[in-house]
Formats: structure tokens, C-alpha cells, sequence
């Protein structure tokens, strides 16, 4: 038998490379399938498993086709809506504690309830407790003594005692601004710090309406109003005024919901709503339905001023003071210059402003038709008022700008002296500061707004200016 030939010689050595050339078919054979376009391979642009998407994505990628993903439409909306209920949620308890100032009615010749010099002393704190504490040990045939400076055309009120019927409203007392109300609301027995967030779901759903219906109306009234040549030109001041009012006026019943639903008591045995739809079916049932709602002069004549003044001045002040800074600036040739008339303007604004908010929100709560009053967490006027002219007259002329201190039993002569010229200052004889509560907050949220914007570089509108 004989020996196999040796492999050796037929041994050749593989390539160490890869290769991704395909296997072209013969050239006399049809292939059943087409070439690929290329001999080598390449990653496709598409990967085959869609990218993860969060929900605070709000999906760029939506221009990309012609078609519509309904699914990222619907992720960006929802985004959107958590967004907009985590800043008004930030916002929402400097919201409540200005909105509970403007509406608190602090009359002239309030009473504050007495405070004891000696804490230690229970018989003078059992004594200020009591309903009888004046009369008990009086002689009969004294008559109490009463205060000259009373006037009988004037309302007043007299210091709260600490009874059931009370419990519910927080005592009138020194606030430092809104912080101070903050506070109040939220060491009050009866509230709670979860009261700063009442009428949460109310604001969130109102700034998200407005801020969609107030574009597109505007946009519908340039294209009815503006004629195709002046497309470019920039529209004259009375079409985003009028955008602003139609969006105001639509939405002023969420607006009338969120301010009652803040103002009410927090203790379930006076409260009046369960919520923004308990509080429409109500105020429709018993206050004259949609045409009570809308139509109500003491509703619809502070919506109209309040919706038309505040857009009115803040588009409008800008541009004046930019004018007397310098000549030709604008928000592209001089962006500082700008932004400093802008802030200027707000802070002029709400000297503007703030009054007619004010006035609006105190007519807000007063109850019409057969409804019954609603039961505040702070002190509200006994007698209802009458329009904007009377609102606006009793807050001068019924109430004061300051609170008067705590009254000690003992006190020296000269301290007491000190406190009577303390009482008789210029505030006590006037309401003006009634007009005002929340301005410090506003003029320092726009400073604060107008800081950031400088910083990033973004649009100064863009924030909470309108806290």
C-alpha cells in the first residue's frame, strides 16, 4: 500500500482580516434579489429600537417627518401640564398670602385683643379670656367709659375672644407682608400649612387656558384685522390688549372659583366648597347661572378693568421710558437698555394696577343671588359693597393702613403717651395701604425676574412677574 501525498503543499494561509464583501452572484445568473447599494457595510441611521423618551422630553424630534407622532404629542402635553403645576405649586403660597391681605378688612378702629405685661399672672390672662372681664367687678352705677374717637357712621369691630364662632378666622394682627400672612396661615390652628396651597388645581388649569387661548386669539384678531401688506409690521398696541381682555372675560369664572376657594376656611365645619366644581355648581345654582357669572356688574366691570389695565401698561410703559433713556432703543439694538424700561415699567405698573386687583378680589367674594356668605380665614367686611367707586371709597376713608400694637395692662405713663401718638399717625386716618398689600413681593419678583433674564439671556416675561 502505498503512502498518502504529503498536505503540506496545499495548505494556504487565511487572511487575519475581516471582510464584509458580499458574494456577488455569477454574471450569467439573474439574481433574485437585488444587489446591496454598497460593498461595505454601514450603520444605519435609524437603530431599530425607538430611543428612550422622558417625560420631561418634550419631543424635538416632532418636525422631523410630515406625519404627526401622536404619541409624543400626547408626552410633550403631559410634560408640559407637570411643569406648569410644579411652578405654580412653588408659587402658589405667596399667591395665597397676598390674595388673603387684599381681602382681609382691617377697619379703623380695630381692638386688638390684650396682652398681659406678666405672662406668670393667670388671673389678668384668665381675665382677658373672659366675656365679662370689664363688668364683673364694674359699679352699676358707673357707665362704661367710651372711646371719644368713635364715630357712629364708621364700622369697628371689637377684639376676638376665643370662642367657637372665632376659631375659624385668623386674628387681625401685625403681618410683615406677605411672608408674615405666610406664616399666620400657616401657624393658624385652623388652617395649617397645607392651606398655602388651596385652589392649586384651579390656578394651574387657569395659567395653562391662558396662556393657550391669549396666542391664539391674538393671532385670529391679526388675521381679521391686519391686512396682508402690514404682515410684517409690527401690530398697533390695542390688538394684544384686546386678546388679553376676551381671554380674561372667557376665563373670569376660574378666576372667581380660585379666589373663593382660597379665601374660605379650611375647617371642615365652615367650609363652603369641596372643590372647583362643587364651587361652579353652586355659584351657577344659586348665584343667576351664567348670566349672574359673567354679566354681574360688580363682577364684570373690575374683569373689564383689570383685564384691559394691566396689559395696557406693561406693553405701553416699556416703550415710553426706553424713549426718555435714549432715542431709537429696542430690545435688538440695546437688549440692557431695554430690559432696565421693562423693569421700570413693571415696578410703575403696579402703582397702577394693584388698586383695581385689589378692589376686583374683594368684590370676588362677596356672595350674590341666594347664596349665603362665605365663611373667610380672615376678617372680611360685615357690610357688602356696593360697586368699584364704593369699594374704592370705604377701604380710604374705612379703614387704615397700619395695625395698631398690643395692648399691655400695665404700662408706664410715658409708655403709654408713646403708644396713643403711635395710634395717631397718618396711616391710621387712611386706607391707602389697604390698595397695596403684596407690593413689596411684586416689585421684588420683578427685580428678581429681571436679574435672571440678564444672566441667562432669555425673555424676561418668562418666569413669575406676575406673582
Amino acid at each position: 500500500m502505498s503512502s498518502p501525498p504529503s498536505l503540506r503543499d496545499l495548505y494556504t494561509d487565511p487572511s487575519s482580516t475581516w471582510s464584509f464583501n458580499p458574494k456577488l452572484p455569477p454574471s450569467n445568473a439573474t439574481p433574485d434579489h437585488p444587489p446591496p447599494p454598497s460593498s461595505s457595510f454601514k450603520w444605519s441611521s435609524r437603530p431599530t429600537r425607538p430611543p428612550h423618551n422622558s417625560i420631561f422630553d418634550l419631543s424635538p424630534d416632532l418636525n422631523e417627518s410630515s406625519d404627526i407622532n401622536v404619541t409624543h404629542l400626547l408626552r410633550a402635553l403631559v410634560a408640559s401640564a407637570v411643569l406648569q403645576y410644579t411652578s405654580t405649586a412653588i408659587a402658589m403660597p405667596w399667591e395665597v398670602g397676598k390674595l388673603l391681605l387684599q381681602v382681609q378688612w382691617v377697619p379703623r378702629y380695630v381692638q386688638e385683643p390684650e396682652v398681659p405685661a406678666d405672662a406668670a399672672d393667670d388671673e389678668d390672662a384668665l381675665s382677658d379670656s373672659s366675656n365679662e372681664n370689664d363688668s364683673y367687678f364694674a359699679d352699676p352705677e358707673v357707665a362704661p367709659a367710651v372711646p371719644q374717637d368713635h364715630h357712629a357712621h364708621e364700622l369697628s369691630i371689637p377684639a376676638r375672644r376665643a370662642t367657637d364662632d372665632s376659631e375659624y378666622v385668623i386674628p387681625i394682627g401685625r403681618q410683615e407682608g406677605v411672608w408674615g400672612m405666610i406664616k399666620r396661615v400657616g401657624r393658624f390652628r385652623g388652617e395649617g400649612w397645607l392651606a398655602l396651597w388651596k385652589g392649586l388645581l384651579t390656578s394651574c388649569t387657569l395659567e395653562i387656558l391662558s396662556s393657550t387661548f391669549q396666542p391664539v386669539l391674538h393671532n385670529v384678531l391679526q388675521s381679521i384685522f391686519l391686512p396682508s401688506t402690514n404682515l410684517f409690521n409690527p401690530p398697533p398696541i390695542i390688538l394684544p390688549v384686546a386678546s388679553h381682555l376676551l381671554t380674561g372675560l372667557i376665563l373670569s369664572p376660574l378666576d372667581l372659583v380660585r379666589t373663593r376657594l382660597i379665601v374660605q376656611s379650611s375647617n371642615p365645619r365652615y367650609r363652603r366648597y369641596s372643590g372647583p366644581i362643587d364651587a361652579l355648581s353652586q355659584i351657577f345654582r344659586e348665584e343667576d347661572g351664567i348670566r349672574g357669572i359673567y354679566t354681574h356688574p360688580q363682577l364684570l366691570i373690575p374683569a373689564i378693568i383689570d383685564n384691559t389695565l394691566r396689559p395696557l401698561v406693561s406693553l405701553a410703559l416699556p416703550g415710553i421710558i426706553a424713549s426718555y433713556i435714549g432715542p431709537h432703543i429696542t430690545e435688538e439694538s440695546n437688549p440692557i437698555a431695554w430690559g432696565i424700561a421693562e423693569l421700570a415699567g413693571s415696578c410703575l405698573s403696579l402703582l397702577v394696577t394693584l388698586p383695581f386687583e385689589t378692589i376686583r378680589r374683594r368684590l370676588q367674594v362677596q356672595t350674590r343671588g341666594t347664596a349665603k356668605p362665605i365663611t373667610g380665614c380672615v376678617q372680611l367686611r360685615p357690610a357688602p359693597y356696593n360697586g368699584v367707586v364704593d369699594t374704592f371709597w370705604h377701604i380710604l376713608t374705612e379703614e387704615r393702613s397700619d395695625l395698631p400694637p398690643r395692648r399691655h395692662r400695665r404700662l408706664d405713663k410715658e409708655e403709654e403717651e408713646k403708644t396713643v401718638v403711635e395710634e395717631e399717625g397718618w396711616l391710621r386716618q387712611t386706607g391707602i395701604g389697604q390698595l397695596y398689600r403684596g407690593l413689596g413681593m411684586r416689585l421684588g419678583a420683578s427685580i428678581i425676574v429681571f436679574a435672571l433674564a440678564s444672566i441667562s439671556g432669555e425673555d424676561a416675561d418668562s418666569g413669575w412677574a406676575e406673582l
